[in-house]
């Protein structure tokens, strides 16, 4: 391909909305062009490198058995009403009605359709298991959407479908889509990192995220440097040292004022006791029911853990017109004195050891509160977030580290939920003619969020270091200079090698410093320099992008190094965090 006429437009200044590396290089090298909030065009040059995305997928999932279909964007509500999430879904789902006045969605994922399908199809135990799989367009109207294609409200998804005769089934199969991800991810150059996960809405019996560390990564996680434990921050499990007065023979429980005292901060000062002799109590309302969660004054609460500890669908904080109505006051909520209000503590909080606690009044606290004696709980279990620096619970040696990452794909054991009678009624007999419910996993990949984590990895202050897989072409020819015989060579080079590689030909006429400068910020992989002065040796010049390593050849040498380098620069799969199977 020519330059000249590869629809490639770059730009000099960074976009002002754009923050994150990916958002800046790919709008700089007009990979991607903006529409609306969270809405792009993918251009010629992003839909190169997408497409080979969308191929090293397809590769591997049929590598282990799946079959590609295509399910439409345009939903019947029914179907979605009939799982539940048509209800449990907020703001995010887009509905609306056709001329007809019948309702409508824009698919979000496509767990309904597929299930709907298996439903007809799937009737006999010899029909399973079986493997569905498209890459589909999604919609999802993101509150936020933010940095470019890491959180877009319209985008393309890899969404797989697995069905089962029974759990061991599922679980027999979920290793071969694990290390699929693996090797997808790898194939992409990104150095995956699978880690336990929360399901989230999903639902399910487990779950994993495969993440790419990153500081401009939205979610956290956990890791143990040491067993290498590692789960998201809202499935993460630490141990809590012990905390709070722990004393023999407890005084009894006082109440005393504390005018203007409010934050933790500011009870340590006033009752000179560290913040985990406090108990903080957060009001929630889970799917309408008030409920109090209570934690140590030294850890946070974890909603995520929280809400799936109630199965709750919806939980938010308790808004104050809620608590006025319970005579209850924010800044001084307590368990003491509550009966008719479900309680939930975490299990940092010891039946031993008094704290310090509101006392459901304005400007009033209880001292010497000791759990058990002066308060009762519906449940007790963990429901707060991990620390830096907590020690690990799985070996109880080292101390966990919090992380940063980009999630690149996720995977659920989902089991009955989209397949119960009471949602989408999938089943089948089995060789006895007995009926059972087919058993069911999902598997998730963002495909333009993938080629955006590629250059959150891949890039340096001068633009994109594409690995050779995605890259839009393998080799650029950098012709510098007006001279005919300097034409004629790169001329000569790209005949050679353009129906051998992927070959951008830079044949603008543009000074030497433009060209070289575009090669860069575009990070195709492989640099051919064409100039006066290397002719004059009979030389031409090879960068490799990602190391800057330079190679002066004769153009006689070139052909064999080139062969040799594209080889080489193929990302590795060795070492890999397979999952046995």
């Amino acid at each position: 391909m020519r330059y000249s006429q590869a629809f490639i437009h770059t730009l000099f200044e960074v976009p002002k909305e754009a923050e994150t590396p990916s958002h800046i290089f790919l709008l700089r090298g007009s990979y991607i062009n903006p529409v609306a909030a969270g809405v792009y065009s993918v251009l010629p040059l992003g839909h190169r490198v997408t497409s080979k995305i969308r191929a090293i997928i397809r590769e591997e999932l049929n590598r282990i058995g799946g079959l590609e279909l295509t399910m439409p964007v345009l939903n019947p509500a029914e179907l979605w009403k009939r799982s539940k999430r048509y209800f449990d879904i907020s703001e995010e789902l887009i509905r609306f009605k056709d001329r007809r006045d019948r309702e409508f969605v824009l698919a979000m994922t496509h767990e309904e359709v597929v299930s709907d399908i298996a439903r007809q199809f799937l009737r006999s135990y010899r029909d399973l298991p079986v493997m569905l799989y498209q890459i589909q367009t999604k919609i999802r109207d993101e509150a936020r959407p933010r940095a470019g294609m890491l959180r877009v409200r319209e985008f393309f998804m890899k969404d797989a479908y697995s069905f089962h005769r029974d759990f061991e089934d599922l679980d027999a199969y979920y290793p071969r889509i694990f290390n699929a991800y693996v090797r997808i991810f790898a194939r992409c150059g990104l150095a995956s990192v699978p880690i336990e996960a929360d399901s989230g809405i999903m639902g399910g019996t487990g779950s994993h995220e495969f993440m790419l560390e990153s500081p401009h990564g939205e979610d956290q996680f956990v890791i143990c440097p040491g067993c290498g434990y590692k789960a998201n921050t809202e499935k993460a499990v630490g141990l809590k040292p012990g905390a709070g007065a722990a004393v023999d023979s407890p005084p009894a429980m006082e109440k005393v004022g504390t005018p203007g005292v409010k934050t933790i901060a500011d009870l340590t000062r006033f009752f000179g006791v560290p913040e985990s002799s406090f108990l903080k109590t957060v009001a929630c309302v889970a799917d309408g029911e008030l409920v109090l969660a209570v934690v140590r004054g030294d850890f946070n609460l974890s909603a995520t853990k929280l809400a799936n500890h109630l199965k709750a669908v919806h939980l938010e904080f308790a808004p104050e017109e809620v608590l006025a109505k319970r005579r209850l006051h924010a800044g001084f909520l307590s368990p003491v004195g509550i009966k008719d209000i479900r309680t939930v503590v975490d299990t940092g909080v010891s039946e031993s050891a008094t704290f310090v606690a509101g006392a459901n009044e304005p400007d009033m606290h209880c001292k010497n509160v000791l759990p058990g004696r002066d308060f009762t709980w519906a449940d007790k279990t963990d429901i707060t977030e991990v620390r830096q620096g907590d020690q690990c619970a799985a070996c109880g040696k080292e101390k966990l580290e919090i992380r940063r990452g980009i999630e690149l794909g996720h995977t659920f054991k989902l089991g009955t939920k989209y397949t119960s009678s009471e949602s989408m009624d999938v089943s089948y007999l089995d060789n006895s003619g007995e009926q059972h419910r087919v058993v069911m996993g999902c598997y998730g990949i963002g495909v333009e969020r993938l080629m955006a984590s590629v250059v959150e990895r891949w890039h340096d202050e001068s633009g994109i270091q594409f690995p050779i897989s995605v890259a839009p072409y393998e080799i650029v020819i950098s012709a510098l200079g007006k001279k005919p015989e300097i034409t004629e060579a790169a001329e000569r080079i790209y005949a050679s090698i353009d129906k051998k590689y992927e070959v951008l030909l830079d044949d603008r006429d543009e000074s030497p410093g433009v060209k070289l400068k575009d090669a860069d910020l575009l990070g195709i992989p492989i640099r051919v320099v064409v100039s006066q002065k290397l002719l004059k040796n009979g030389e031409v010049e090879i960068k490799i992008r990602q190391t800057g390593e330079v190679r002066i050849l004769s153009e006689a040498e070139l052909y064999p190094a080139l062969d040799a380098l594209v080889k080489e620069l193929q990302p590795s799969l060795e070492g890999l965090p397979y999952m046995p199977e």
